[in-house]
C-alpha cells in the first residue's frame, strides 16, 4: 500500500470527512497537501450512532475524523470500516493545526517535497 506522500505526489487522494457541520478553511489546508473531499458526513445522523458503517465510498484513500464533533461510536464505526478497507485515517479535532500537524505526520518525511502547509517549513523560517 502507497503512502499518502506517494499518492500525493502522483494524484490527489480522494478524502471522506466524518464529523463537523461546516468545513470553512479545511478544503484549502487539504488542498495543499494533496487531499481531495469526496464525500462529508456530519456524524449527527442517528443511523450513524446506532450501527457500525458497513463500506466506505468507492475510491476512498483517507478517512478523517473530527473528534471535537463525533460520538465515540460513530468514530469507532468509521474506524473499523477505513481498517477493513485497508484504508489510512486521521483523527484530529476541527482546527486548521490540528488537521496540518495530523497530516504531518502521516507523511513519509524522507519522500515529502516540504509544502506550503507543512509544519517544519514553517519552524525553518521563523529560525
Amino acid at each position: 500500500m502507497a503512502t499518502l506522500a506517494e499518492t500525493s505526489a502522483l494524484t490527489p487522494t480522494d478524502a471522506l470527512i466524518v464529523g463537523a457541520d461546516r468545513l470553512g478553511n479545511i478544503p484549502d489546508i487539504l488542498d495543499q497537501f494533496g487531499i481531495r473531499i469526496v464525500a462529508h458526513i456530519s456524524g449527527r445522523d442517528s443511523s450513524h450512532q446506532r450501527r457500525s458503517v458497513a463500506s466506505l465510498p468507492a475510491g476512498v484513500g483517507i478517512v478523517i475524523l473530527f473528534t471535537d464533533f463525533l460520538g465515540h461510536n460513530v468514530m469507532q464505526g468509521f474506524r473499523d470500516a477505513a481498517s477493513r478497507a485497508g484504508v489510512s485515517f486521521v483523527c484530529c479535532r476541527r482546527s486548521v493545526c490540528a488537521l496540518q500537524q495530523a497530516l504531518g505526520r502521516r507523511v513519509n518525511r524522507e519522500k515529502c517535497e516540504i509544502c506550503n502547509a507543512c509544519p517544519e517549513k514553517t519552524r525553518a523560517k521563523r529560525r
